[in-house]
C-alpha cells in the first residue's frame, strides 16, 4: 500500500464508524477532528496534530459499538489503536496514543480540579481503566519518554467534545498524514 492508500483506508474507517457516539455529546469523527484542530491552534508539531486526529482510532476498530462502558467493558482502545497504527506511523505518534488513558489516570491523581471536570462518560471509563493512579504509578508514568506528549494529547482530548464546534474535515489532514507514514524498507539499496 502507498501512504495515500493507507490514509484512504483510515478515512474509510472514519466513514464507516466515525458517526458513533461513545458516551459523549459528539461523534468519534467530530471528536478526532476537534482534537486535531485544537492542537493545530496551539501551534503543535504535525506529529502531535496527527496523534490527536488518530488517538481514538481503536474505538473504530472494535465491533462492540456504542455504549460498551455501560456494559462494563474496557476495549483497551488506546492499545488497539496504537498497535494498529504502529505498522505505518512512528512512535512519536503511536506512543502518546498508547499512553493517553494513563495520562488521564495521572492527571486525576495530581490535579483534583481535573478530576472534577471529567464528563460522566470519562468518570465511568476511568473506573474501567484502573482508576486514579497511585503515587508509585505516577512516578513510573513520569519516567516514560512520551508522558509529556500523552498529557498534552489528553488535554486536547478533554476539550474536544463541543457539539456545535465547526472544524476542518478529514481531507484537510490527508497530506500531513501521508507525510508522516513510515513504510518498512524493502531491504534493497538503490
Amino acid at each position: 500500500m502507498t501512504p495515500d492508500q493507507i490514509v484512504t483506508r483510515l478515512f474509510d474507517l472514519f466513514a464507516a464508524r466515525g458517526m458513533r457516539f461513545y458516551g459523549e455529546s459528539v461523534t468519534e469523527e467530530a471528536h478526532a477532528l476537534q482534537s486535531a484542530w485544537l492542537a493545530s491552534g496551539q501551534g503543535e508539531a504535525g506529529s502531535m496534530i496527527a496523534t490527536c486526529l488518530l488517538h481514538d482510532v481503536g474505538h473504530l476498530l472494535h465491533e462492540w459499538g456504542e455504549g460498551i462502558a455501560e456494559e462494563g467493558i474496557d476495549a483497551r482502545h488506546e492499545q488497539v489503536g496504537a498497535t494498529a497504527l504502529a505498522q505505518w506511523f512512528p512512535a512519536v505518534i503511536t506512543e502518546p496514543i498508547r499512553l493517553h488513558v494513563e495520562a488521564k489516570r495521572y492527571l486525576c491523581a495530581v490535579d483534583a480540579s481535573y478530576l472534577a471536570t471529567l464528563s460522566p462518560a470519562s468518570h465511568q471509563s476511568l473506573q474501567l481503566q484502573g482508576g486514579v493512579m497511585t503515587a508509585t504509578e505516577v512516578q513510573d508514568f513520569l519516567q516514560l519518554e512520551s508522558a509529556g506528549a500523552a498529557i498534552r494529547l489528553r488535554r486536547y482530548d478533554d476539550a474536544a467534545k463541543e457539539p456545535a464546534r465547526a472544524v476542518p474535515g478529514l481531507e484537510s489532514y490527508r497530506s500531513l498524514l501521508v507525510s508522516l507514514i513510515e513504510l518498512p524498507s524493502s531491504g534493497l539499496t538503490p
